[in-house]
């Protein structure tokens, strides 16, 4: 699935309304959730909401308070799962500046699973304003301490309210934001996997490419079953034959060889990574070569054993990069459990996050400022 802009002309911005939450969360006690954040569990005091119908097009863009969302029984999310989702972050910088990474690729990859799942396509420019419009009222809420950052969930459903299998006509997008503190605590350590043969998390033509909860949701049984073995994420092989890498639950995997090149599978199921495209544009930057294409788990296997293959590491938007020490199957075992991050992998993790929090030139023009 590629991600291309179709917008051929400049729209107008929306014309946002905003309502205040009368029960934010005072200075003090947003300090206090700042201090630690965790992942996920708390949210700002607002989220954006865009209606979308069929003979309205975009329409009513508002801010307003974070709270519960009414839909009606048959409201078609509910039984045929017509919904999508995107994850990007908000970095304050060292001036004060609240920025974000890349958020055109991230709006690109909306539209592409809006097309897959016969959802309405959100423009760039809408994209980026919702975004915009909840950093204006929330952006005290980016926290400041190193690693840390303010995670922002666009998504999309359908809300009719009908019983039958087609596209929905009136469809919802909001944003949510929650405040992330730094993924790793005492340090970046290899983590352990867990190589899944029993199920697939998609098949060519699928949804592998969309981000769509299905997708997510074909991995929860699976990943009680990593996390059973010790093992911090689950690899999923091709539907078709059980011997191609796919990727992770949620990351993409990436291997260096001894030769310092990138080896990275490739499929038709597997979700387009920002991260990951951002990892092999910066290999490439220190003048590492990466070649995409299918790659086997025995490939794995046999070039760890012959020392071709040196290093293994997953992407994605929460933990940017993690370094994989070991891939345990029912057959057999790959890697070093105690065997330290690989020197490319935390070399090109440290690009990316210094690019991110503003410690490095953005050479590329990647970042964007959303307070201004």
């Amino acid at each position: 699935m590629t991600l291309t802009d179709t917008n051929d002309t400049a729209l107008a911005p929306l014309d946002f309304a905003v309502t205040k939450n009368l029960a934010a969360a005072s200075p003090a006690a947003r300090e206090e959730i700042l201090a630690n954040p965790g992942f996920g569990q708390k949210f700002t005091d607002h989220m954006v909401d865009i209606c979308w119908s069929a003979g309205g097009g975009w329409h009513r863009p508002r801010v307003q308070p974070y709270g519960p969302i009414s839909l009606d029984p048959a409201a078609s999310v509910l039984h045929y799962g017509q919904e999508i989702f995107e994850g990007l972050k908000a970095y304050r910088w060292a001036d004060g500046s609240i920025r974000t990474f890349r958020p055109d690729r991230n709006a690109a990859r909306l539209r592409a699973s809006a097309r897959r799942l016969a959802l309405p396509e959100l423009p760039t420019e809408y994209f980026v304003q919702s975004l915009r419009e909840l950093i204006a009222v929330d952006g005290d809420w980016v926290p400041s301490a190193p690693e840390t950052s303010l995670y922002l969930r666009p998504f999309m459903f359908a809300k009719e309210a009908f019983l039958g299998v087609r596209a929905a006509k009136k469809v919802a997008y909001y944003v949510i934001a929650s405040p992330a503190g730094a993924y790793f605590h005492g340090g970046i350590a290899p983590v352990k996997i867990w190589l899944e043969t029993e199920f697939s998390r998609a098949g060519n033509g699928g949804l592998g490419a969309a981000k769509t909860g299905g997708n997510y949701a074909a991995s929860l049984l699976p990943h009680e079953k990593a996390a059973a073995h010790g093992c911090a994420q689950e690899l999923y092989l091709d539907a078709a034959e059980g011997r191609y890498i796919e990727e992770l639950g949620g990351m993409n995997v990436v291997f260096v060889r001894r030769d310092g090149s990138l080896l990275v599978p490739d499929s038709d199921s597997i979700l387009p990574s920002i991260t990951r495209d951002s990892v092999l544009t910066v290999a490439r930057d220190l003048g590492h070569e990466a070649e995409i294409r299918q790659v086997a788990i025995d490939e794995w296997r046999e070039g760890v054993d012959s020392g071709e293959i040196v290093e293994a590491f997953a992407c994605g938007t929460a933990a940017v990069i993690t370094p994989i020490g070991q891939l345990i199957g029912e057959e057999y075992t790959i890697g070093d459990p105690d065997a330290p991050a690989g020197a490319l992998t935390m070399e090109i993790r440290q690009v990316l996050t210094d690019i991110q929090y503003g410690r490095r030139e953005d050479t590329h023009g990647w970042m964007l400022r959303l307070d201004d």
